[in-house]
């Protein structure tokens, strides 16, 4: 999307805005085709990214550079550990992945919700939210040594991204309808994007090109689109139906965006640029996060198996499902077995595996990307986004480590 395009876009935001209108008002009575349209692939070419940012390899794929094996040799160094927090215990446990037991754990500040990989892969930081209190705080984690460092005072990070050129962090606070944008190393304010109609403001997917990010409102039933550039809100989108967005991933073409709903038990797509719905998977029970294969053939899609936000414990919906992103149809869905809650989590950097909280029965699942089974560790109280680390790829654009 050209730069010209961009700005249009926001012509047309304020023009909705002068006849009283949002652009999520102005698009509700649309409704959505009735077939679902795959991820076509971007032709061949170079795509004009934002300065600063690393070029796209591929624009048929923009992870190409997070596919297995792809290390970069400073993080090869670093040891494989899962980093799990956990909401209710306000700590982190870690996991060594090659004997599948919790060999750390330490404190961290009130609510820890996610931990997120820095632009520069050099450090993990712990989001504790403190649940709509003024006690948030980012906790750093060296992923060299996996041992954490002083916490930093932050308002209300419930989830953190970095702008594609690596020169901001974006702070989700969530209670407060807000983006914080920051310094990537200090935490200093650099600004902010107030999107007052964004209830529940909290996961996003950025464009092929870097100049736009759109966001899940989950209390609000719709998403909000968002100039990463000049830091201005484009607009919103109201969702056909469901009500209760969560994750959401930018497809391996960089324009079509999957977003999870858990009322819906399915994921939308929408194409980014027109901010429009195109279509409608579905899936599980309570659909939630969001993550692509290391080959970017498939997304793995966990449904937590209930529509409540607290509960309840092994849930018999719980399961996976495989959509394949040159179909979108679900080619695979593996139940948890005997009851389970998937959340968040990421690949394992050879992609063997998939690992995902058990947000409400206390463990974590790891879980075979060929064959399904899972293997089941205990953890703290209700783990939410977990790290995978190491992770291949060049730089992360955040949440639990989505690399490019």
């Amino acid at each position: 999307m050209t730069k010209n395009r961009f700005l249009t876009g926001a012509v047309v935001v304020a023009l909705l805005g002068a006849i009283g209108l949002t652009p999520a008002e102005a698009q509700t009575d649309s409704a959505p085709p009735a077939t679902v349209a795959p991820a076509t692939a971007s032709p061949v070419g170079t795509v004009q990214t934002i300065p600063g940012m690393p070029p796209v390899v591929n624009p048929a794929n923009i992870y190409s550079e997070a596919r297995a094996g792809n290390l970069n040799p400073e993080v090869a160094k670093d040891p494989a550990r899962i980093y799990v927090p956990n909401l209710r215990s306000n700590d982190v446990y870690v996991i060594d992945p090659a004997t599948m037991t919790v060999v750390d754990h330490f404190p961290v500040g009130k609510s820890p919700q996610h931990v997120v990989p820095s632009w520069d892969l050099r450090t993990l930081w712990a989001t504790n939210n403190a649940e709509g209190t003024t006690d948030g705080s980012l906790t750093p984690i060296d992923a060299r040594t996996g041992k954490p460092g002083p916490a930093v005072a932050v308002d209300d990070p419930y989830n953190m991204y970095f702008t594609p050129d690596g020169k901001s962090a974006i702070v989700v606070a969530e209670a407060r309808r807000r983006l914080d944008f920051r310094d990537p190393h200090t935490m200093q304010m650099q600004g902010s994007v107030e999107a007052p109609q964004c209830r529940g403001i909290n996961h996003a997917g950025f464009s092929i090109d870097g100049r736009y990010a759109i966001f899940t409102c989950e209390f609000g039933g719709m998403l909000a689109k968002v100039d990463t550039v000049n830091r201005q809100l484009l607009g919103y989108l109201k969702l056909s139906k469901g009500g209760m967005p969560q994750d959401i991933l930018t497809a391996p073409n960089g324009k079509t965006f999957y977003v999870a709903d858990m009322h819906a038990d399915g994921v939308f797509v929408v194409d980014g640029d027109t901010f429009k719905e195109t279509g409608f998977i579905p899936t599980g029970v309570g659909t939630h996060g969001l993550y692509p294969s290391r080959d970017a053939k498939v997304m793995y899609v966990a449904n937590r198996g209930s529509h409540k936000v607290h509960g309840p414990r092994h849930s018999k919906d719980g399961s996976v499902s495989v959509i394949d992103f040159a179909t979108n149809q679900v080619v695979k869905t593996w139940p948890v077995p005997g009851g389970g809650s998937p959340d968040m989590g990421n690949v394992s950097q050879d992609g063997k595996l998939l690992w995902l909280s058990g947000r409400f029965d206390d463990v974590v699942y790891a879980i075979d990307t060929t064959s399904g089974t899972m293997q089941i560790i205990p953890v703290g109280a209700e783990p939410h986004g977990l790290a995978v680390w190491p992770q291949p790829g060049r730089y992360s654009v955040g949440h639990t480590g989505i690399m490019r």
